[in-house]
Formats: C-alpha cells, structure tokens, sequence
C-alpha cells in the first residue's frame, strides 16, 4: 500500500550491538509485536505505539472501538531493511518497510527500530504514518482526498516521546525538508485541484508529501484559518467537489500559497505536547516464544506477507522440516498449516490445522487455514448441488468455530457470506449484514470494500454503496482496483438506478489491489 511509494525516501535507521537472545511476542490493545529482542526494549516499544494511538485519539477526539485480538496490527520486526527489501519483493532497493491491511490479518514489515525516547528515526517514521492512516480510515466514513491523508499522516508521524511518557504531535516533518526545498514544486492548487495535478507527467520525485503536511500543519496551527479544514471536510461530505470545496472553505488558491511559503520559511512552528494523563495505555503482555515457534518465525512471516506458489513449495520443504523437530507445538502446526494452504496441498493443511486445534484450541490460524483449505475443496467440488451445498456447510464450519471463539473476527464474517455467492445462490440478508460488519470491523481493507461496494451496488443501495467505495477511489496507490471504484461511483451517480447489471465492463484488466480477505 503506501509503504511502497514513499519508503523510497527511508535509509531505515538499525539498533547496533550484538544479537538479541531470544523471540519475544509483546501484546497490547491494539497491537502484537514479535522481535528478537530484549523485553525492556520490546516493552517500550509497544508503549510507544500504544501511546501514539491514544495521542492520534486525543487530538482528534476520535475513539476507535478495541479490536478484536485477531484484528490487531501484527508488527514483525526483522533484522535488517535488506530483510525488509526481500520480503517486500520488487526491485526497489530502497524499500525501508512495509504495511499490508487486511481483515483478521493487517501486518507491518519493519527492520528493527529504534524506540529510544526523543524524535523518532526513519525506521518509526514509516510505521507510525503507516499506523496513523489504519487510524484514520478506522475513525472516518467519509473518503479523505490524497493530500489531507498524506497530510495528516506525515503530521502525525513526526512524533517525539519523551522518558516522562509526554508525546509531542505535530512537530517539523523535518524528514521532508529537503523535498520541500530542493524537490520538484507542487502547488496549493495541485493537492486541492487533483485533475490538474494528474495531467501532468511526473517523471521524477516531487514535493507531494512534504507540500501536503505544510498544508495540512498550517491549516491545524497557523492561527488565520481557524475553522477552514473543518469547513472544507464538511463541504466534502456533502458531495461537493473537491476544488469546489477547497475555494469555499479556502479561497484563491494563489494567495493560500504566498501564504504556506511564509508559513514554511518562519523560523518556528507550533507543535503540541500531551502529558501522560491524557495518554491513558493499557498493560503490555510479554511471552517469549518456544523454541519450535522461535525456529519456524522466519518461515510464518514469509508466509504471512504472501508467497507465489513456486515460493510456498520451496518454504514449505523448512515449515515441514521445523514441525518434524516439534510434531506438538502447536503453534508450529498452525504455520505449517498456512504453508500447506499457500501451496495448494488441501488435505495436508486441514490435517496440520485438525493437529494444531487439538494441542490448542486457541490457534485462531489453524481455524483460518483449515476454512481456507476446505472453501478451495468446495470450489473445486463437481458433484451434484447437494453435495456442493454439503461442501460449503463443511467449509463454513471452521470459520463458525472460529466466531464461537472470537464474534468480532472478521473472517468467519466475510466466509460466511462468500459461501452463498460461490454456490451462485443470492446471499441472505444475514450473510450481507455479516459483510457489512466485518467493513465495519476492517474498514481498512479496501479488497473488502469493494467486495461489500458492488454487493450494495447489485441490492439497489447505491448511495451506501458510493460511500462505501470512497476510499478505495481516493487510494492513490490502488492501480486497477481504486480506478474500477471511481468508475463505480461516476457511474451511480448519473444513474442512480442503475444495479450493476453490466458491471464487468467497468472492470479495468488491473483492478486487484493490495488487502485482500485473509490467506
């Protein structure tokens, strides 16, 4: 998702010192972490994002309802940003780290950072502008337009956390400066006009982000625009245009840009610092990992970052090796599971998943794996409509288990509904009611939008269904996918009586994007 466009900017900064002695899971509200790490450090890591989310909540008088244990943010911490490059794929050499939303399954990539108080290093940067857009597509129904998402994100990103346990929010984006200064120009006008900003070429780096926090910081604190954001999101949510919108609330945009070049070239900025009192955390849990989930880690975060299956053939040859070391951890066979469903062996992963569940029933993978496995059984089922309908009530069953365990899981949601549309039956309205619970659960998800947009879409819910797909049209980063949404929603707009009849000719050949239901 975004990691991926501006992680080219990262040198991710390392902890030095010798190797760390053992895998530790550290697990809060909102967050698991799992590092080869000490447990001060990997304590005070994960109270710094905590803290960070309850900042993020405060400042923006939002509250995000406590996630599901399974629908945490993963953060995986390995060894270097050349690990990090590796897992990431592609040939972009500068890939620093990496975020992937998904329901039941929304993970960050990161080399090991340095969670020392003071300003944050590159390395926390990333993960904390990458957290700070799960909060705000999690707070927010709306669609947000590119600039104030990237806007807000980089504001919150640059964050200080001091030993007293303050946070200071809102500070320089010095990270950004040189961009500012010495990259290509973008104007006011060009983030809050994006159609003149899309028609031209850009060939090389240009100021995007940085322009979008001194807009965005100077709308929060520069004093003479008190009351424009929230005018301009208003208009928004009222369906006006962005430019639109943007005069209204704003004015000329020439003379908004006189106004952010002095802004930028002032020899102080407002930040805001927020005592420990108002940054109420939960406990941290820490457990060190046994020595067959130790041994079989590197192999579950491949796993669980995505493998072609050429890949998963060549990973599963370690994952068997590891469960023939420790044939009753069970959290080995759970990852064993997944590595058998990745490549395409069926049986072998519900047999891995039956094995895991029966040491630990609390193996919330091993459930996921086994539905997966049996969902591709049924798929694949050729016999009559009764045994079809047979293969889908067993394929449901793990996932029913499953929200037996966990109700806010979203996957047994998402499962629950799919299993009515691959039997070509007409979903009822419960299985739709599901799916719109777990968008409301993993509203990050943008795959699982667009599964619940064209849904709404075919039941003659237009209006929810344009709402639905906002922020899949306004993701900047979603290829194919984001421009099948905008299409969708140009469409139901001057036909609001239109179902869906047609759909497939608006489907660019691209339109996949990153976040899918699990897997």
């Amino acid at each position: 998702m975004r990691f991926g466009i501006w992680a080219a900017m990262l040198a991710a900064a390392l902890w030095g010192g010798p190797a760390r002695a053992a895998w530790m899971e550290a697990s809060s509200e909102h967050f698991v972490i799992y590092a080869n790490d000490s447990e001060k450090d990997i304590t005070r890591f994960a109270q710094q994002l905590e803290r960070y989310h309850a900042g993020m909540a405060y400042v923006l008088g939002s509250q995000v309802a406590k996630p599901s244990p399974s629908n945490r943010v993963t953060v995986y911490v390995v060894k270097n940003a050349r690990e990090v490059r590796q897992l990431h794929g592609g040939d972009n050499k500068f890939v620093g780290g990496f975020y992937v939303p998904r329901a039941g399954g929304s993970l960050a990539i990161v080399p090991a950072v340095q969670s020392a108080n003071g300003a944050v290093t590159w390395s926390m940067i990333i993960l904390l502008h990458e957290y700070a857009h799960h909060f705000l597509i999690s707070t927010n129904v709306a669609a947000m337009p590119r600039w104030l998402s990237e806007g807000s994100a980089e504001f919150f990103a640059s964050a200080k956390f001091e030993p007293d346990g303050s946070l200071w929010l809102g500070r320089p984006a010095n990270h950004r400066a040189g961009e500012l200064f010495y990259a290509q120009d973008v104007t006011a006008a060009d983030l809050l006009d994006p159609t003149e900003y899309d028609k031209r070429k850009h060939t090389t780096y240009d100021a995007f982000y940085g322009k979008s926090w001194l807009l965005y910081h100077y709308l929060i604190f520069g004093g003479d625009r008190k009351g424009q954001l929230p005018r301009y999101t208003d208009l928004l949510a009222k369906g006006r245009g962005q430019r639109a919108a943007a005069l209204e609330a704003f004015g000329d945009f020439d003379t908004l840009e006189k106004d952010l070049d002095r802004y930028l070239k002032q020899r102080k900025m407002t930040a805001v610092t927020l005592k420990p009192e108002k940054l109420a955390i939960g406990p941290v849990s820490l457990r060190a990992l046994s020595a067959g989930e130790a041994e079989i880690m590197p192999v579950r975060i491949r796993s669980r970052r995505g493998v072609t299956r050429e890949e998963a053939t060549t990973l599963l040859v370690e994952a068997r090796a590891v469960a023939a070391k420790y044939p009753d951890d069970a959290a080995v066979l759970a990852a064993l599971a997944e590595c058998e469903v990745d490549a395409g062996h069926d049986p072998e992963a519900i047999a891995a998943a039956d094995a895991a569940i029966a040491r630990d029933p609390s193996q919330v993978n091993a459930y996921v794996q086994k539905g997966l496995a049996l969902f591709r059984q049924a798929e694949e089922n050729e016999g009559d409509e009764t045994a079809r309908a047979a293969a889908y009530k067993a394929a449901r069953a793990p996932f029913i288990a499953l929200n037996r365990r966990e109700n806010d899981h979203p996957l047994p949601l998402i499962y629950f509904y799919r299993s009515f549309v691959e039997q070509g039956q007409e979903p009822p309205k419960l299985a739709v009611d599901g799916l719109i619970r777990a968008v409301q659960l993993a509203p990050f998800d943008l795959g699982l939008r667009m599964t619940l947009g064209t849904t709404l879409l075919r039941l003659g819910r237009s209006p929810e269904a344009r709402i639905v797909l906002g922020p899949v049209a306004n993701n900047p980063h979603g290829g194919g996918m984001s421009a099948f949404a905008h299409r969708l929603i140009e469409r139901m707009e001057k036909d609001p009586s239109w179902k869906g009849e047609d759909l497939g000719k608006e489907m660019p050949e691209d339109a996949e994007g990153e976040g899918g239901e699990g897997g």
